[in-house]
């Protein structure tokens, strides 16, 4: 009976961590596929999104797609200056750090300030508690552990 315990123990905690690696994979594979996204198909499925959770009209969606079409291609503009510098990448020094930060929270300011003059009262109350108290990887990092 012991020895049956211990088999059926051991076959499903080695079944929950093959479920793991899967999941792994696929987060992976997603992310590889986010990599090719234009900024025009960002800028769509964000806004519908928003649309989604907020019920946004036809022209409140279309000016918040625009929004972030135009942070879309600045972060891909972004994105290529660094991969054109890859070969030489090395940890950001303490004042590129600060810049990097200073300039992500500077988007986000502007970005917030634009929907801001966009939603009704209401809907950016309800936009303001969608987003994450916490830094968005450390909050994924504490999610898994628990």
């Amino acid at each position: 009976m012991k020895k049956l315990l211990i088999i059926a123990l051991a076959f499903f905690t080695l079944n929950g961590m093959a479920q793991k690696r899967e999941h792994k994979a696929d987060r992976k594979q997603g992310f590889e596929l986010r990599k090719q996204m234009t900024p025009v198909d960002i800028a769509d499925l964000k806004a519908k999104k928003l649309t989604l959770k907020l019920d946004l009209t036809d022209a409140q969606q279309q000016k918040v797609r625009k929004i972030i079409l135009k942070q879309s291609e600045k972060n891909q503009k972004l994105r290529k200056e660094q991969k054109a510098a890859g070969e030489k990448r090395e940890k950001p020094t303490k004042d590129e750090f600060v810049k990097i930060q200073n300039h992500k929270l500077d988007q986000l300011i502007e970005f917030k300030r634009e929907l801001k003059t966009i939603l009704t009262p209401e809907q950016y109350e309800k936009f303001e508690t969608m987003q994450p108290k916490t830094d968005g990887k450390k909050a994924r990092k504490t999610r898994g552990k628990a």
